[in-house]
């Protein structure tokens, strides 16, 4: 049999190592920030391998038991994906990591110039799924002999942030505080190339994830946003609204930064999940830098997730992120005292919040 290949659209197109070589040219002082990214990405090629292949390389999603420094069950690719990453840091200037998988800060170079966090694999209940799963990191100069420091700060001091999602393509979405460039790997050349040097989110949408599930657990804002989705045109919003929940919360900010729309992870009223269940450093931090650099908007419902400080090291907090026109209007719902709601047809009355 015959297969004919389309021709590659984007073939010799700029890889990511000379899109981080111009950058590097362009100012002193940001060498050490591209090596850490270009590690960052040949661990998420050697991931993209693994996972390729499934259950060919083994039962990837099966549960090695033992938890997490935040108390998830570990499955055998966290533990890959993170041992990777710890190797591919290791040849990068890269002081200090924190990660999902480790309970305390590892010192990989006390010399080195950066401090990277890491959450190795995003969406892991989707790994025997073949859905999308991901790896996020977000980077900040390393302060010399003070793990900790270099940590416990506001995101708006990170100094490049990223993404590798894997699905149907593997892309790398990266912040170096110039925009948001997209790269896809080519699997023959195992690079990966330039598609996008400036990723913009469309500041408004018609879509919106949120895992609908937990409708009563929710705060009265996240009620009554999504009840005024619900309602579509007839409804506050004018409009009518799809839903979309994938379980990876890359998986839905790649879809975001494809054609507009908002995530939302509030935290709700069940134990353990008052301030929600994504981590701060090295979740919400890396998503909040990519989205500005983008044009959209992150928020916690009250307070821009960039301009909050780290105060614990797995520490959550409740994420809102996507197009600029939806945040701002969830936040509102949090900050206006007086906001009025009326009876929806679809759930319970809906009464007078008040913060």
């Amino acid at each position: 049999m015959t297969i004919n290949h389309a021709p590659a659209l984007h073939a010799g197109g700029e890889s990511l190592d000379a899109y981080l070589g111009h950058w590097v040219a362009a100012s002193e002082g940001r060498t050490s920030v591209a090596q850490a990214v270009a590690a960052m990405a040949q661990a998420g090629i050697a991931l993209s391998d693994i996972i390729a292949g499934g259950p060919l390389n083994g039962a990837l999603g099966a549960e090695v038991g033992q938890q997490n420094a935040d108390g998830d069950n570990q499955r055998q690719l966290d533990v890959i994906a993170d041992g990777l990453i710890i190797d591919a840091l290791r040849k990068s200037p890269t002081a200090y990591y924190a990660s999902e998988e480790e309970e305390a800060i590892l010192t990989l170079d006390p010399a080195g110039e950066l401090a990277v966090a890491c959450d190795p694999l995003d969406g892991s209940s989707n790994i025997d799924c073949n859905m999308p799963i991901a790896t996020i990191f977000g980077i900040f100069r390393a302060i010399p002999g003070d793990a900790t420091g270099s940590f416990f700060r506001e995101g708006s001091e990170q100094v490049a942030a990223g993404y590798v999602v894997y699905g149907p393509q593997t892309s790398l979405l990266v912040t170096l505080g110039e925009g948001v460039a997209q790269f896809t790997l080519d699997p023959a050349t195992r690079r990966f190339v330039l598609i996008s040097r400036n990723v913009r989110i469309a500041p408004s949408t018609r879509e919106y994830a949120i895992n609908a599930s937990n409708y009563r657990h929710w705060p009265e804002p996240i009620r009554g946003f999504i009840d005024d989705c619900i309602e579509g045109a007839g409804g506050p919003h004018g409009k009518d609204f799809n839903m979309r929940w994938l379980a990876c919360m890359v998986g839905e900010a790649h879809r975001i930064f494809s054609r507009g729309g908002v995530f939302l992870y509030p935290g709700d009223h069940r134990p353990g999940y008052m301030h929600g269940r994504l981590r701060l450093l090295y979740e919400a931090f890396p998503i909040a830098m990519l989205v500005e650099q983008a044009g959209g908007g992150a928020t916690d419902g009250f307070e821009r997730i960039l301009a909050k400080k780290l105060e614990t090291l797995h520490q959550r907090t409740p994420l809102v992120f996507g197009s600029i026109e939806k945040v701002a209007r969830i936040a509102s719902y949090f900050s206006d005292a007086h906001f009025q709601r009326v009876q929806s047809p679809l759930f319970a009355e809906r009464g007078l919040f008040q913060h």
